[in-house]
């Protein structure tokens, strides 16, 4: 079995946690009064110090008003908004583990988190609301145990930040065993996953990326803009963490609209853009990206879903923008390659080298021949495994400790690794996962449906799949449009928006299983690619 090794030097990183790494840091490059998180719409902000006496402020109103004990869970089910990091590193000041959720979820699929984790309490918004009291009605969690951030409570800050606020120490006694957050990954069979991230963990992975970077972000020069959700666990590392750790102001916008993104960047000088796939086609593909000035941005990174190379060449040639791209998962904090400065231009189409700390397999597949082979990763930044699920964790880690990623890729000979499949079942869809087997489930409660298949088909955009079901019908129904809008709608009305059958119902004779009954989603794409279903 092939290995490798981080070109990188090592670093060290330091045994605390992370409320200690970002908030009582004895070498913080900048003042206390400095703007890290922004408004981009209203340009209220809020500086280190108000961030920081906000969440000490917000931790011992837990404890005060529910006596909050270290691994207690703190649910976050808000939109990205400035009130969002107080809540989330007030959590950690206190022992707590967050644990962020799409806030545009279902009430049937909030339930699953509020019960697994067993959470102590929600935050969320007025928006919100309506959903979570669903969820926490059927989770067995009090009404009052639910906090809003835009309404008023005893638990947010009031008045003007201080300077002098004394040093805190969070109860945090093993940081490579407990928990900072709980990141739900949606799985391939059953329900998501919650992904144990030990404090470790995510300090581990800012200072990987930190060494990578070697300064070329600085805090009194650059300003960051952040689309991405918080409740990823790309937007935790990069927008909240990483915020802090390098000082570079982000401005904050709850979600990608291409006016807004655009405006932006030409308003306030961006240099820095969070992005992913769709968020560069976008930018390439649409006409008016011509009306904005978009001159200060330096670089944009691109992640969570791979990058055509046509839109690598596309953004440098017709933006005049280097696009870097980094690969990881939530399980590894989650970045395991990142491309320098410098190699966004020599190395397009990579997903960078493997960062410090870290070492790498590649195990050869089964029935498959050629360079790439599936990529194992071991490294401090490797989650601690799933929360009760014992049989995930058996099969998702090597006896030797390596975790199977269920990625194909290579390695070139100066270790830039290149992406080129996925071994796992999950669908990609503008960066979010789709599990096929939730899809199957529900599908199956519609009567129409006899025996269904979900799998992702391309959609045209590199990087994103369309979740589309292959569908046996139950006797009495008849294959026509009506029978497939009926299909669509019901399990539309029952999933978050990107998990929508968008690739439609295609009617077949039956499913292809194996002999232990288990779908064969690879002859479900053959279908597609050959016959063109």
């Amino acid at each position: 079995m092939q290995s490798s090794t981080s070109p990188f030097p090592p670093v060290e990183i330091p045994p605390v946690d992370l409320w200690t790494l970002l908030f009582e840091r004895p070498d913080r490059p900048f003042p206390p009064s400095h703007p890290l998180f922004i408004d981009a719409s209203s340009g209220r902000s809020l500086s280190f110090q108000q961030i920081r006496q906000g969440a000490l402020h917000f931790g011992q109103a837990l404890q005060t008003h529910w006596n909050w004990q270290p691994g207690d869970v703190l649910v976050v089910f808000a939109p990205n908004a400035i009130e969002v990091p107080p809540v989330v590193w007030g959590t950690l000041a206190v022992g707590g583990v967050v644990c962020p959720v799409n806030p545009s979820y279902r009430a049937g699929e909030l339930v699953h988190p509020l019960t697994d984790a067993r959470a102590r309490a929600i935050v969320t918004t007025t928006a919100q609301a309506p959903v979570v009291y669903e969820a926490v009605a059927r989770s067995g969690l009090s009404r009052d145990r639910v906090l809003l951030l835009d309404q008023p409570s005893p638990f947010w800050l009031a008045g003007e930040a201080s300077e002098a606020t004394p040093a805190h120490t969070p109860p945090v006694q093993h940081p490579d065993q407990e928990l900072a957050f709980l990141v739900y990954s949606s799985g391939t069979t059953g329900l998501p996953k919650g992904v144990m991230l030990s404090h470790r963990n995510m300090i581990a992975n800012l200072l990987q990326n930190a060494a990578v970077d070697q300064g070329q972000l600085t805090w009194d020069r650059d300003r960051a803009l952040g689309v991405l959700p918080f409740f990823h666990i790309y937007g935790i590392t990069y927008l909240l963490n990483y915020t802090v750790y390098s000082g570079v102001p982000l401005y904050v916008l709850p979600r990608f609209q291409f006016a807004p993104f655009c405006d932006t960047i030409q308003r306030h000088r961006i240099t820095y853009a969070y992005a992913v796939p769709p968020v560069i086609l976008e930018l390439v593909s649409n006409t008016r990206t011509a009306q904005y000035d978009l001159s200060s941005l330096r670089l944009i990174v691109s992640a969570a879903a791979p990058l055509a190379l046509e839109l690598i060449h596309a953004a440098r040639h017709q933006l005049r923008l280097p696009v870097r791209q980094a690969y990881g998962m939530s399980e590894c904090a989650p970045c395991t390659h990142l491309q320098t400065w410098p190699e966004a231009i020599s190395h397009p189409g990579s997903a960078g080298r493997l960062l410090p700390n870290m070492t790498a397999k590649f195990a050869p597949i089964e029935g498959e021949t050629g360079r790439a082979k599936e990529l194992w990763v071991k490294g401090p930044n490797v989650f601690l495994g799933y929360l009760n699920n014992p049989r995930a964790n058996a099969d998702s880690f090597s006896d030797d400790g390596y975790y199977k990623t269920g990625d194909v890729g290579y390695d070139d000979d100066q270790g830039h690794f290149y992406l080129t499949d996925r071994l796992k079942e999950l669908i990609k869809y503008n960066g979010f996962q789709v599990a096929p087997a939730e899809l199957e489930a529900i599908a199956l409660g519609h009567p129409a449906v006899a025996d269904v298949a979900v799998t992702g088909v391309p959609s045209g955009q590199a990087g994103t799949e369309l979740p589309r079901a292959y569908v046996v019908l139950a006797q009495g129904h008849a294959a026509d449009a009506k029978t497939t809008e009926a299909i669509v709608e019901f399990v539309a009305e029952r999933v978050i928006g990107y998990k929508k059958l968008r690739g439609g119902v295609h009617f077949v004779p039956s499913i292809p299983r194996n002999a232990s009954g288990k779908i064969l989603r690879r002859e479900l794409k053959r279908w597609h690619r050959e016959a063109k279903l």
